[in-house]
């Protein structure tokens, strides 16, 4: 269709004009003046799609209309369905009778096509075939087992049969109460097992196993179950000190001044000089104890009991600076004019702490040490390759892989400081060392590998974790030492050493 935009008049000549088409495009006339009379009418429509002056695109239909054309979309409908009002509608083929069933079937419709069904039906068990014939059904070959668990289907001509399961099963198992697989027998529950004496019964898969106790490994050649010997088995991991294998376990104890922790495997350190064994002062050591005697007194051979001293006739060193005047049970004393002070009884000369006054005359790199008599100022020093990790204890640096000096330099030197007087009873013990803790297979050799040129000192393996350095010549004069103690730990197969770097300070005994 068309409409004539700007006319004149109805009587008067049109000249400039636009023609709308219905698919929305504008077109121009090929006439570009024209004069139409208004009383006149058009000549016949033109059939644009006929005579292809249409624009529609290819997939596109040209339907020509009264003075114009339209452009519609092209639908193919695939089989079983027509084509309507631009649309795809299913096709019945039952009432167009366009279908192929035979006289003896039935058309019925569906959703693009037809089924043929019989017209008449089979018995039960019975099924049609394409041919309108009836078969048997196999119900034994359904979705659903139509018989019960333990029973096999048969199918038989219009029906089945149900016949029982009968399974075969190996050793160590049997069919389950249905019939229908093997299951395990539980020979340890059933009491069917042949386990000896002391072995447990374990289940598995058509047999079983026989397990030994906790402690205990089974021989299969005797097939009896033989004790395991921890401690040979985990030398040095179970005990800290002793390991003693029990039946089926093992107990672990200690040496001599050690009594077992409460885990049962440490061994602890003990306080002997809590039920007084020394007849007057007692000091706890690692593993032992030493008896001390006071003033006046000397320890006896029983290394227990002090004995009074006669001072003035015994010939053990002047304890007095001057005159001694020997009295029961004590004796009278002058002090020397400097290091000492007489004591409030006035028997006694009392040493003066240099240290704690403040009048000693050390630097601030020094540590100030008393003496009966006088001090000394000592400086704790780490040599090199060595970290001082507290006042009085250097720790080895790490190594260089290819350094043999270095790796067997002391892993740890440590100082101590030691004071005796010139009246000491010789020999006499005044160090020990030893690993703490220490474990059974540990072993220690120990020397003095400086600062004992003259022979006052010597060492002795009291067992094999524990050394003592032992003063064996008599100092008559004060004198000062600086001896190096080397303990070389032998441990599982490693050797360690360390040294105690010992001051030793013999001082007078006439005071």
């Amino acid at each position: 269709s068309y409409s004539i935009e700007n006319p004149q008049s109805e009587n008067e000549k049109m000249t400039d004009f636009i023609i709308h088409w219905a698919d929305g495009r504008n077109h121009e006339p090929a006439l570009s003046s024209q004069s139409f009379p208004s009383s006149s009418s058009f000549s016949a429509d033109v059939d644009e799609c006929a005579t292809n002056t249409h624009s529609c695109r290819p997939s596109e239909r040209c339907v020509n209309t009264v003075g114009s054309f339209v452009c519609e979309l092209q639908v193919t409908c695939p089989a079983g369905y027509q084509l309507k009002n631009s649309v795809c509608e299913d096709i019945d083929e039952c009432v167009l009778r366009t279908h192929n069933c035979g006289s003896s079937f039935m058309c019925e419709n569906t959703v693009g096509s037809f089924i043929c069904g019989p017209k008449h039906k089979c018995i039960s068990g019975f099924k049609q075939d394409s041919h309108g014939n009836c078969i048997d059904v196999n119900e034994c070959m359904g979705l659903t087992e139509p018989c019960g668990p333990g029973f096999n289907c048969i199918n038989t001509v219009g029906s089945y049969t149900c016949q029982q399961k009968t399974v075969m099963c190996s050793h160590g198992y049997h069919a389950s109460p249905d019939g229908v697989k093997c299951v395990d027998v539980d020979e340890c529950q059933t009491g069917t097992h042949r386990c000896g004496v002391g072995q447990i019964c374990h289940n598995l898969p058509g047999s079983y196993r026989c397990d030994c106790q906790t402690g205990y490994q089974y021989d299969a050649l005797r097939k009896v179950c033989n004790d395991v010997n921890e401690c040979w088995r985990y030398p040095g991991r179970l005990c800290a000190q002793t390991c003693e294998n029990t039946p089926g376990s093992y107990h672990c104890s200690c040496t001599a001044g050690f009594s077992l922790a409460f885990d049962g495997k440490n061994c602890e350190d003990i306080n002997e000089c809590e039920k007084n064994p020394c007849s007057q002062e007692c000091a706890n050591i690692y593993g032992s104890y030493q008896c001390y005697c006071r003033q006046g007194y000397f320890l006896k051979e029983d290394g227990r009991t002090c004995e009074d001293i006669d001072e003035c006739s015994q010939s053990i060193g002047n304890l007095c600076t001057f005159q001694c005047v020997n009295v029961p049970g004590s004796y009278q004393c002058a002090c020397p004019p400097h290091g000492y002070i007489m004591a409030a009884n006035g028997r006694t000369c009392k040493d003066v702490d240099e240290c704690t006054t403040g009048t000693h005359n050390c630097t601030g790199g020094q540590t100030c040490y008393n003496l009966q008599g006088g001090f000394r100022c000592l400086s704790f020093d780490c040599p090199p390759n060595y970290k001082k990790v507290s006042d009085t204890r250097c720790e080895r640096l790490s190594c260089p892989t290819n350094s043999l000096d270095c790796q067997n330099s002391p892993v740890r030197i440590t100082y101590y400081q030691l004071s005796f007087q010139t009246n000491i009873i010789i020999p006499a013990q005044i160090f020990r060392i030893g690993p703490s803790p220490a474990y059974s297979g540990d072993h220690i050799v120990i020397g003095i590998t400086r600062g004992n040129e003259d022979g006052y000192f010597s060492t002795r393996k009291l067992n094999s974790f524990t050394g003592a350095v032992y003063l064996q010549r008599q100092v008559r004069q004060p004198r000062d030492f600086l001896i190096d103690v080397e303990m070389k730990l032998l441990r599982q197969g490693a050797l360690t050493s360390f040294v105690a770097r010992i001051y030793v300070f013999i001082t007078s005994s006439a005071v």
